[in-house]
């Protein structure tokens, strides 16, 4: 049995109701009133049994098609699907990446278009320099470079998917999206 070491109360040669009388006694002494209510479910219990309300994305048609950031927005997604690995001389000396990006227009099709990662970079730059103060915010870093494991599947897969990130950011931007540096990046070299 439970007893409280500051009032000890002998219960053994109490009847059932009796015993029960004192360990509730005893209970009611050690804790706070407040302590042994019963809650009741309240509403705030209940929406929070139910979940949080889904997640619903937006597009943006609906919107003024005047709005400046609406009509600096023409790109609906934007994937880097692959590469080809470009051979220059027969040593391998000269060789490069070139990644082909498909762009979902949000009036059409998909466009695609091929780079280099040195595109990335001067795009990368440009846009560092036109928006100084978006930079450090919203627009991501590029993956890094490898002398050594350039043209190894595991690296070119991990690089890909850094400039996939890298450019949807960029094209899925208002303020980015409409820049000319991002219109002669895609539209450059058509």
């Amino acid at each position: 049995m439970e007893h409280d070491q500051a009032t000890p109360l002998p219960t053994e040669s109490l009847n059932t109701s009796e015993a029960e009388d004192v360990k509730a006694k005893r209970h009611s002494a050690v804790s706070p009133p407040y302590w042994q209510h019963k809650r009741t479910v309240s509403s705030a219990t209940q929406s929070s049994l139910q979940g949080p309300p889904p997640i619903s994305l937006e597009d943006n048609d609906g919107t003024d098609p005047l709005s400046p950031s609406q009509s600096a927005l023409w790109a609906k997604q934007i994937a880097i699907d692959g590469y080809v690995i470009v051979n220059g001389n027969p040593t391998g000396i000269g060789a490069y990446v070139v990644w082909n990006c498909t762009v979902q227009t949000l009036d059409g099709g998909p466009m695609t278009v091929r780079k280099r990662y040195s595109e990335f970079v001067d795009l990368r730059y440009r846009l560092a320099k036109n928006f100084p103060n978006h930079t450090t915010r919203s627009l991501p870093p590029l993956p890094p470079k490898s002398a050594i494991y350039k043209f190894r599947p595991v690296f070119l897969e991990k690089r890909r998917q850094g400039l996939s990130y890298f450019l949807t950011c960029v094209m899925l931007n208002p303020e980015y999206a409409g820049s000319d540096a991002v219109k002669d990046f895609i539209f450059g070299h058509l």
